[in-house]
């Protein structure tokens, strides 16, 4: 049991290692972006390298799936509520990710923010200067009828897809309350769990790991699909916005979680890496947030 709890503690650091190099690409990404978009406005950037950029951006997700499906192979339950993420990332979670259907309201987002956009545009115009790779020359303003229907067609398609996966993690939650599991818990007095209900949960599992792969799978579809009806400096213009998105509310979250903590934190001070389980030393530190720091 032990050996179980150690491989299982393993497996959770390097899927938290994993998901920090990931955020730490979606920051190069958001670079990389900012400075295609400021070139191309600036006509020293082709349409043809900003299709490049896109597309191994698209790629590096397909990637970062991948390998994220080879680490849930071992262990998916850390996925469906990581230690990494904040309580607010987490209360956003849909399968262990964002909802597909969220790419298209960013572009809706994107779309219903035109008059701000080209009051910008004229604002910076004026002064002559030059925003941050997101200025007002936004071209997701400049969506035809024929994008917003191709988009809109996918949207309802998404949305099928996405009720379709929920209605299964439904039945597998339900799954839980059955036979073996309910029924041992019921009439066991000792936490153990024995053979069979080892079997049904890692059973359990097993298949909600297929399903977070599913839902990977849609999120991949519906980011390509995406990519293929904007052009791309519209669809630099909404891996950037997405990339922000998601950059910001880890951002937001760490930042409310340690004003709602006060200004003292309770820390793990590990020394070598000790077993799952074992007493490790606890030590006060004063919060050095801003918020703290303000407020001291």
């Amino acid at each position: 049991m032990a050996s179980s709890s150690s491989s299982s503690y393993g497996i959770e650091q390097l899927q938290k290692e994993f998901y920090y190099e990931w955020m730490s690409l979606q920051a190069k990404h958001i670079v990389d972006l900012k400075e295609a978009l400021m070139r191309q406005r600036s006509n020293a950037y082709n349409h043809h390298k900003l299709e490049e950029l896109v597309g191994k951006i698209v790629n590096d997700f397909q990637s970062y799936a991948k390998r994220r499906s080879e680490l849930t192979d071992k262990s998916c339950s850390s996925y469906f509520a990581p230690s990494w993420n904040s309580s607010l990332e987490n209360g956003l979670l849909w399968m262990g990710g964002c909802r597909p259907s969220s790419f298209v309201r960013v572009i809706y987002a994107l779309c219903g923010s035109c008059a701000e956009a080209h009051l910008s545009r004229y604002l910076l115009q004026m002064d002559g200067n030059i925003d941050d790779g997101h200025d007002g020359d936004s071209s997701m303003s400049d969506l035809t009828a024929t994008q917003l229907e191709k988009i809109n067609d996918l949207h309802v398609k998404v949305i099928r897809e996405e009720d379709e996966i929920t209605k299964k993690c439904a039945n597998l939650q339900e799954d839980v309350a059955d036979m073996p599991i309910a029924v041992t818990a019921f009439w066991r007095d000792s936490v153990e769990a024995d053979v069979a209900v080892e079997n049904a949960l890692d059973k359990h599992e097993e298949c909600m790991g297929v399903l977070m792969a599913e839902a990977d799978k849609v999120r991949l579809e519906t980011l390509r699909r995406i990519v293929e009806v904007l052009t791309p400096v519209q669809a630099a213009e909404f891996l950037l916005s997405g990339k922000r998105l998601h950059m910001s509310l880890h951002e937001w979250g760490r930042a409310r979680e340690e004003r709602r903590y006060g200004c003292v934190h309770v820390r793990m001070q590990q020394q070598g890496e000790p077993e799952p389980g074992s007493q490790r030393d606890r030590t006060l530190l004063i919060c050095e947030c801003e918020f703290c720091k303000v407020n001291k």
